[in-house]
């Protein structure tokens, strides 16, 4: 799209928001802050504070939807500390948003738990997706690479079905693609950017749920993210309170 807002990469990563995508296949990290002993079977664990960066990090603009590889530091997703344990042997997944962030640290999780592994991403971000796609191959996983626009509908079910082709079926939906752009105030959004935000955020799980629900077997999993914004929200954001009821 013409006319993109330009935000930081850490906006992006941080609209895909919390979620429990990665905990789903039971995270096993590498020792980075546990030392074992070897000597009398103990373990000794260290500091985990000084181990990795922290803010505040310099600013690191890039126009619409941006890298993860572009920024420094780069994010830590698991590609050197995840150990897998094969909770997820023989699955099939299909994660949006998987070249960055959350979706990314959940592709390599699951591949390394052993499921083959489907990733849909904005075209522009294919540099970042190829690296995702060779850290699962490199697993022994089947690995798809699906570009594509989610705010159309005739992707989002394009999708279901290449995944379903290529992966031999599906099992685990991971609806993890979000979008999340700011402006100093209300009349700064137009409608243009208001409706992609909603098709990114809203439609395109409508459309991929639809479409794969039909061809998800007993024992299935659909999981979707949301962004922390939603429980500790900026104080520039409109957000939408639950009345409180009445004494």
């Amino acid at each position: 799209m013409n006319g993109e807002n330009k935000i930081t990469r850490r906006q992006v990563v941080a609209g895909l928001g919390t979620t429990l995508a990665a905990v789903a296949a039971s995270p096993v990290l590498a020792a980075s802050g546990i030392e074992h002993i070897a000597e009398n079977g103990a373990t000794k664990i260290s500091d985990p504070r000084p181990l990795y960066p922290k803010p505040p990090f310099k600013s690191q603009p890039q126009p619409w939807p941006g890298l993860q590889s572009k920024m420094d530091p780069v994010p830590d997703c698991g590609e050197q500390s995840y150990k897998g344990s094969g909770r997820l042997m023989g699955r099939k997944a299909l994660i949006t948003g998987g070249d960055s962030g959350m979706g990314r640290a959940a592709a390599i999780a699951y591949a390394r738990e052993g499921a083959d592994v489907a990733i849909v991403y904005y075209p522009t971000e294919e540099p970042d997706a190829q690296q995702v796609i060779a850290l699962i191959k490199k697993e022994g996983r089947k690995a798809v690479a699906i570009p594509g626009d989610l705010r159309q509908e005739e992707f989002c079910k394009h999708l279901v079905h290449k995944a379903l082709d290529e992966l031999g079926g599906l099992d685990i939906i991971v609806n993890n693609a979000g979008r999340q752009q700011s402006a100093n105030s209300i009349t700064d959004i137009t409608t243009e950017a208001f409706d992609s935000t909603m098709k990114t955020n809203i439609y395109a799980p409508f459309w991929i749920i639809r479409e794969a629900l039909p061809h998800l077997p007993p024992g299935s999993a659909i999981i979707g993210t949301t962004s922390e914004q939603a429980y500790d929200p900026s104080p520039d954001l409109y957000v939408m309170h639950k009345p409180r009821p009445l004494r």
